[in-house]
Parts: structure tokens; sequence; C-alpha cells
């Protein structure tokens, strides 16, 4: 016999109660820490998406920093350097923080 099995067959019938509430504890403590901010930054980080703007300093999924020029459906043109424009997806797009800090 393992230990675990010695520790199951000596618990009451309280054991399952006891089980379930901690079960439960655990699940509430995954949730309020790392379940619901992600969320949250996901909505954040659409909202932001939702919102950009002509001339908005920005960050690429590759980490290439720019100024958006144009707007479309589903991509946008960013501005990397003096007439060097790229096309990106929007949803590679992300906040440039030293813009944001610096507002």
């Amino acid at each position: 016999m393992n230990l675990l099995t010695v520790f199951l067959q000596n618990q009451g019938g309280g054991a399952d109660y006891s089980f379930l509430i901690m079960m439960v504890a655990i699940f509430a403590i995954m949730y309020f820490f790392m379940i619901r901010p992600q969320n949250k930054k996901q909505k954040e980080i659409a909202n932001f998406r939702k919102n950009l703007e002509v001339g908005q300093a920005v960050i690429t999924a590759g980490g290439i920093y720019g100024k958006i020029k144009e707007i479309e459906d589903n991509a946008v043109i960013v501005e990397i350097a003096p007439s060097v424009k790229i096309k990106v997806d929007r949803n590679s797009i992300y906040a440039d923080a030293q813009a944001t800090q610096t507002k």
C-alpha cells in the first residue's frame, strides 16, 4: 500500500465535503488571480485596437515602432521611418508604452 491509499482509507465520511470545499476554493483563487485579469487585459487590447487613430504611436507584434498613417478594415499602414510605410494586420498592433506615459 502506498501512503495515499492509507490516508484515504483513514478518512471518515466528512472527507468528501472538505475535498469539495478545497476544490471550490482553488478554483476561486485561480479565477481571481489568473482568469479574470487575463480577460480584463484582452478587453483593454481589443478596445485599443477598435479606437486606433491616424498619427498614433504604436508597436507591432514584431517589435517595430511607428506611427499610424492610414487605417483600413483589417490592416493599418504604419510609417516606421520617413517615407517608409508598412502594412500591418490590425490584430498585431499594440500601444506604445512610451507614448502613453508622456501624455
